[in-house]
């Protein structure tokens, strides 16, 4: 099979090697003395840390992480393009980005929904590198997301742009997602990567869009929570409080769920020590002004042409939670088994999945039952 030189982006110039069994990554900014390290596999953890002034040829910086996160993690965080963890099977070589020699393994990018962050995937992630020992799973902290809120994104904030930090991460690190799984929010943000990379892709790419839909978002009904108005409320508290139960209760009073308000406040931090003592305040991890953007993307963007006319070797799989009511109209499951049947004629691949006793947070009400829908994805390596 004769190799292709040139793999673009609608957006962006990232360029791969191809190799010969038609598996490739892209090419990485990183500079290539770093793959003249010393390729170890040690029982401990390692953190290689950029420095936000890092130049072309940053310097890197070796430290212990914290062994309780078991013998699987490597972490990896640039900061001119997203912060990210990367959990690694048993079986993968920690040094595949760093030394080229090194066979690439398969990667699955896992991606969060609105005010989320990596760490909503990290127990799943885990589970699934224990489980699937030769895989590595790719969780980012999306702009004004987490710890990349810091990194002060230029706008537009919206689900391409999005979906563009990513792509260009993938490039930074050599790697090509053979998976990738979105929930909510980062569901369109899946669906806007594959239809912004140039096509045809070079090889099968499985997409998991974890309720939510590819078009118009539905207004959710009395008694369920709303992100637009929930980012609102959040925008007018102030940017430091004194307790997260104080928080919580706020959020409770004007009507949100308790679940919801326990999550939110996991998106408070510590302001700082004094005299080893913790100060009694806290403030948001998040841009809220560039996450109501992204929201507000999120509602506006439609991309049923992409599920409508799927390119070859995509195959897009929804998943629809079974209390989750509100976000799906019965005419968004209609079009999803019509195109269903048209991508099964044309090479593509279009599935519906429903998750039982789950709500709109699958991987917290169904944890097991999402495992087990999404492991035939991770089979076969």
């Amino acid at each position: 099979m004769s190799a292709v030189s040139n793999f673009s982006c609608r957006h962006c110039e990232i360029r791969p090697a191809f190799r010969s069994d038609n598996r490739f990554g892209f090419v990485s900014l990183i500079n290539q003395k770093h793959s003249k390290l010393k390729v170890m596999r040690p029982s401990l953890q390692l953190a290689l840390n950029h420095s936000r002034r890092a130049s072309i040829s940053p310097s890197i910086r070796m430290t212990m992480v914290d062994e309780r996160l078991a013998d699987m993690i490597v972490v990896v965080k640039p900061s001119d393009i997203l912060v990210y963890d990367l959990v690694q099977g048993a079986d993968v070589s920690w040094s595949h980005i760093l030394d080229k020699s090194v066979p690439e393994p398969p990667t699955a990018v896992l991606l969060h929904g609105i005010l989320g962050s990596r760490k909503n995937w990290g127990t799943f992630a885990r589970r699934l590198a224990k489980e699937f020992p030769k895989w590595q799973f790719l969780l980012v902290d999306l702009r004004c997301h987490g710890d990349s809120a810091s990194l002060k994104k230029r706008g537009p904030h919206s689900v391409a742009s999005a979906a563009l930090d990513v792509l260009k991460l993938l490039g930074r690190l050599k790697l090509t997602p053979r998976v990738v799984v979105g929930h909510s929010f980062g569901g369109k943000v899946a669906l806007s990567m594959v239809d912004q990379v140039a096509k045809p892709l070079a090889r099968p790419v499985r997409v998991w869009v974890l309720d939510a839909t590819p078009g118009k978002v539905q207004a959710g009904a009395d008694g369920d929570d709303h992100p637009a108005e929930l980012i609102s409320f959040l925008k007018m508290l102030p940017k430091e409080v004194s307790s997260k139960r104080d928080v919580v209760n706020a959020l409770v009073q004007h009507g949100f769920s308790q679940d919801v308000a326990q999550w939110v406040v996991t998106n408070l931090r510590q302001t700082g020590v004094v005299n080893g003592a913790s100060l009694s305040s806290f403030s948001w991890v998040f841009d809220l002004n560039g996450v109501s953007d992204m929201y507000q993307s999120y509602e506006e963007t439609n991309l049923w042409k992409l599920v409508e006319d799927v390119p070859r070797g995509v195959h897009i799989n929804f998943l629809k939670a079974e209390r989750s009511l509100h976000r799906w109209a019965l005419e968004d499951i209609r079009r999803i088994h019509v195109a269903e049947e048209q991508a099964a004629e044309e090479g593509g691949g279009v599935e519906m999945h429903v998750l039982e006793d789950a709500g709109h947070w699958v991987h917290a009400d169904n944890p097991d039952g999402l495992f087990r829908i999404l492991s035939f994805s991770f089979q076969g390596f």
